[in-house]
């Protein structure tokens, strides 16, 4: 592949082609190649399409990357850049989640023109958010403020913001870093407070199981530690048979050669939630994960994640 271009497929908004230029840079430093040889392509997933309803109602994360994956089958690209928490914990025949590259910030930031953080809002102020995860946790913690649908790229949530369409919302640090966006955060939450999704704040790449040039091309800048904490979490979520119709959060970080963890599953209405912590090797990543989901699966019982009337 010395001198044929390297197509790096990608969604078309303003963060995910911060992701992919990243990638793009990423691999010319380590191969010492002009950026030029990496083509992005752009492609339009039926999750920008559809901006009406929530995602929870129209198939869940599998939507942001469904004609990214055909793409990467009938070979019109040669890798695909995803956020890792768009990712389902199920790919399609032929398809492997290659490498990592380091996480970012994995906590929520608080946006607001009204108030420096969700404990600062007034009693019924609106709060705009299109994940099940943070609608949940806002009602876990304040009962008292009223949480809407809030779609859209991350600009144009800010501009709904700006209008008033809500009086705060949510969005990962990560991201908002990724585009220079800090100087919109008005507070950082603690992932004590507020545990984030799985694979938050990390990109992956995503190729063909049968392609070793490739495999071996972004092995290059793989970032093993990053690697073992989604390992963890994705067999977690796997396990819960996580999707955006189900509230669930987790983070596994990597100390030396330990990897712990934390998990949780709520109701949509923020009205249970059920909590877990493990520790163990960074061998044994997987397998932590698995056993966490199985926890707290038990601890929901079978009808945890049926919707409420």
């Amino acid at each position: 592949m010395s001198e044929t271009k390297v197509r790096i497929g990608t969604r078309g908004s303003a963060l995910a082609l911060a992701q992919a230029h990243e990638t793009r840079d990423r691999l010319a430093a380590a191969t010492g190649r002009s950026p030029d040889l990496f083509e992005i392509v752009v492609i339009k997933t039926s999750g920008d399409r559809i901006l009406d309803r929530p995602l929870s109602e129209v198939g869940g994360k599998g939507l942001f990357t469904k004609e990214i994956e055909e793409a990467l089958i009938d070979r019109s690209i040669d890798l695909a850049v995803h956020s890792s928490k768009d990712m389902p914990t199920v790919l399609p025949d032929g398809l492997e989640i290659t490498a990592f590259l380091p996480r970012e910030d994995v906590r929520d930031a608080f946006l607001s023109k009204r108030a420096k953080s969700l404990a600062d809002l007034p009693a019924g102020s609106v709060v705009g958010t299109s994940s099940l995860r943070r609608r949940a946790m806002v009602r876990r913690l304040r009962p008292d403020l009223e949480v809407v649908e809030f779609r859209g790229n991350v600009q144009s949530r800010l501009r709904k913001l700006e209008e008033g369409v809500a009086d705060a919302t949510l969005l990962a640090a990560a991201g908002l870093r990724r585009l220079g966006l800090e100087t919109e955060i008005a507070s950082l939450i603690e992932t004590k407070d507020f545990l984030p999704a799985v694979g938050q704040g990390a990109i992956c790449i995503e190729s063909r199981a049968d392609d070793a040039t490739t495999r071996s091309l972004v092995g290059l800048i793989h970032h093993t530690d990053t690697a073992t904490a989604l390992t963890l979490e994705r067999a977690f979520l796997r396990v819960l048979d996580g999707s955006c119709r189900t509230p669930i959060a987790g983070l596994a970080r990597v100390e030396g050669d330990t990897v712990r963890f934390d998990g949780l599953i709520l109701r949509p209405d923020g009205s249970e939630a059920h909590a877990v912590t493990r520790s163990g090797p960074i061998g044994e990543a997987e397998a932590i994960g698995r056993e966490a989901g199985e926890h707290l699966k038990r601890l929901g019982g079978p009808d945890f994640f049926t919707p409420l009337p």
